[in-house]
């Protein structure tokens, strides 16, 4: 079984536990490529995985942190029709994805447009996709559609905007950074709410009379107020929990404005299901993303070496948009 060289979790703990080591990489099955990866792009999940509240599922390294790539196929296996050696492709990952290799089924690659750089590719699977698939394929979000955005600034905050644009609906957006909020401003937020005591449902009232659609990343923290901002028959999707994993509920406002509640990760869902959705984000999306319309957010390129830097950077919410590590 060759090696690969890969950002290892050595325990848990602070980025401190994070080093430059070796992993193994099988050979890929007959359906499968090879990939040799060129970026990859950090994600709040690997932050938790390096501290052990979010440990891969089976089948992914346990440590081995990577949710997206992007690089070029090195082999294929037997049966692989939809790519060949040499193509430059992206995608995600269950884990692994920080190695200079892994192995994924061709139904879950999405080619790179041919004017993108490998490097700005690292950055796009997780959270284009993750924003795609909550907006659209559960949440219906359409011409109209009032959307509040959470940690509007992140990575997935920052595609959701585009994409609820795009679509025609009306965006707002919370931060806990004013100055982030304006910077929001040039990729089409509608309204930005400065959250610092955790307080935005009359806000939303006042702007907008209550919001069709919550993608949430918070959680708990956040369960009262999303009620109390949805307008009758909204949806709200938690894709995040940086705030808490339990909230109170109130089921009399949840019953009397008709509310749906749906939970969404995409990193433990079968092979079927991602594969799907990558297919569907490549007729969907991903000619927006060819021809400009739709850009993604790279807040700082960082070589691979410098990955406990990294992490620091996000864990003290310095970013704006992705941060994209790469192999030298």
């Amino acid at each position: 079984m060759p090696r690969a060289r890969a950002v290892v979790i050595t325990e848990s703990g602070g980025p401190e536990v994070l080093s430059l080591g070796e992993t193994d990489v099988r050979d890929p099955g007959p359906h499968e490529l090879l990939v040799r990866v060129h970026a990859a792009g950090l994600n709040r999940a690997d932050t938790l995985q390096r501290r052990g509240f979010y440990p891969a599922p089976k089948g992914a390294p346990a440590d081995v942190p990577g949710l997206e790539y992007a690089g070029t196929v090195e082999a294929t296996g037997r049966a692989v029709s939809r790519f060949s050696v040499g193509d430059e492709v992206m995608g995600i990952a269950a884990g692994g994805a920080m190695a200079t290799h892994l192995v994924t089924h061709e139904r879950e690659a999405i080619p790179v447009p041919d004017d993108m750089d490998l490097t700005v590719a690292g950055g796009v699977p997780e959270v284009w996709l993750t924003a795609y698939d909550a907006l659209f394929r559960q949440a219906q979000v359409g011409l109209g559609s009032r959307v509040l955005i959470h940690a509007v600034a992140s990575g997935v905050g920052t595609a959701a905007v585009q994409l609820v644009k795009h679509a025609g609906g009306v965006a707002l957006g919370t931060s806990r950074s004013a100055a982030k909020l304006e910077r929001m401003a040039a990729l089409g937020l509608d309204h930005g709410i400065h959250t610092t005591k955790g307080e935005f449902a009359a806000t939303v009232r006042d702007a907008v009379g209550g919001v069709d659609v919550i993608l949430d990343t918070v959680g708990g923290a956040y369960l009262g107020e999303n009620v109390a901002a949805l307008a009758p028959g909204g949806t709200m999707v938690v894709i995040g929990l940086m705030g808490g994993v339990k909230g109170e509920l109130p089921l009399g406002v949840l019953l009397g404005k008709r509310l749906s509640i749906i939970g969404s990760v995409l990193r433990a869902r079968p092979l079927e299901e991602k594969a799907a959705l990558s297919q569907a984000f490549t007729r969907a999306v991903l000619p927006s993303l060819t021809d400009g319309t739709l850009r993604p957010v790279i807040d700082t390129v960082m070589p691979m070496s410098e990955v406990a830097e990294a992490h620091r950077r996000m864990d003290a919410n310095e970013t704006f948009g992705k941060i994209v590590l790469t192999w030298e």
